[in-house]
């Protein structure tokens, strides 16, 4: 009975959190927009864009989880926003399966859900934001905080606006902004380690012999912050550390994937190549010269983005 009652509570919670994390992401949309919520309540309105499109890609993301979780009979619970005082008004959301899944092929089908359900609305949302963005002269936003870019992202940049020249910057709408944190989320969940979408990812991929694999991306990871390219990766990489680097086994450990969902693993590996960020955030220093996305404000600009190469 008391298992049932708190069963019944639990989407009253879930619902919570999203109301919560629908409002923080809105406050910070409007921030970004140049509008203080404190002064000016009646204009935090200006941060739905942004906030109902990040919402959006990470409900989809986690309902891509819940979904494959039930088809493949693993218990699993509705997802957890987490709303947050944050530059983005969110540390994300998750969904905890209560259950262990049956093989490693329902691993992998509920792990690379989310990702491709994330990534299938993100990559619209950039290439709209991009389309209803406007050109700056560089000069304009030196100094501001810089987002970082990827291979997909810069790919999406030149087939949507063609090739811009150096001197300009690209001031991004709050819809491709978001979309922008998507591609950032998708990268960030597919990394192969522990309990990450992409650890579970390579642990159907590859069984056992998975450790090998988190524990040089755990390297990597904490290089990137030991050579200052960015770092917060010392603090994801000791957070991960920290959650583990093990991979607690389906019931069935031993059954390989079957041909296709290995092509599918290899393709997931693909997508975290082209989606990842080496720099996601930084200070736009005066004198430098790169090409920049930045998030379109309403009144003066707050956040800036920018396409990185490597390390500045």
């Amino acid at each position: 009975m008391n298992d049932d009652i708190r069963d019944k509570k639990k989407p009253w919670l879930h619902i919570f959190l999203f109301l919560c994390t629908l409002v923080t992401t809105t406050m910070a949309g409007a921030m970004h927009n140049g509008v203080d919520p404190l002064s000016n309540p009646w204009r935090i309105y200006l941060g739905l864009p942004f906030a109902a499109t990040l919402i959006t890609i990470l409900l989809v993301h986690e309902m891509g989880h819940y979904l494959m979780s039930r088809y493949h009979g693993v218990q699993a619970t509705l997802p957890y926003f987490i709303p947050a005082p944050s530059f983005i008004g969110t540390f994300g959301a998750f969904i905890k399966m209560k259950s262990p899944p049956v093989d490693r092929r329902a691993l992998f089908d509920v792990a690379a859900a989310g990702p491709l359900a994330g990534l299938v609305l993100a990559i619209p949302a950039v290439i709209v934001g991009l389309q209803l963005s406007t050109i700056a002269p560089e000069d304009t936003t030196r100094g501001e905080i810089a987002l970082g870019s990827s291979l997909l992202l810069s790919f999406l940049s030149q087939i949507t606006l063609g090739f811009l020249p150096d001197e300009v910057n690209i001031v991004m709408h709050p819809i491709g902004f978001a979309g922008w944190i998507g591609l950032l989320v998708t990268a960030m969940n597919l990394l192969p380690v522990g309990q990450l979408d992409g650890g579970h990812v390579i642990y159907a991929l590859f069984g056992e012999r998975y450790i090998w694999v988190a524990r040089s991306a755990l390297v990597g990871i904490l290089s990137l912050g030991l050579l200052h390219w960015w770092d917060g990766w010392l603090v994801w990489g000791a957070l991960l550390l920290f959650m583990g680097l093990r991979h607690p086994p389906p019931l069935d450990p031993y059954t390989p994937l079957d041909p296709k969902r290995k092509l599918m693993g290899w393709l997931m590996l693909a997508i975290l190549a082209v989606t990842f960020i080496p720099i996601p955030f930084s200070i736009q220093e005066p004198g430098v010269r790169q090409e920049r996305h930045q998030p379109k404000p309403a009144a003066a600009p707050l956040v800036e983005a920018r396409l990185h190469g490597g390390p500045p």
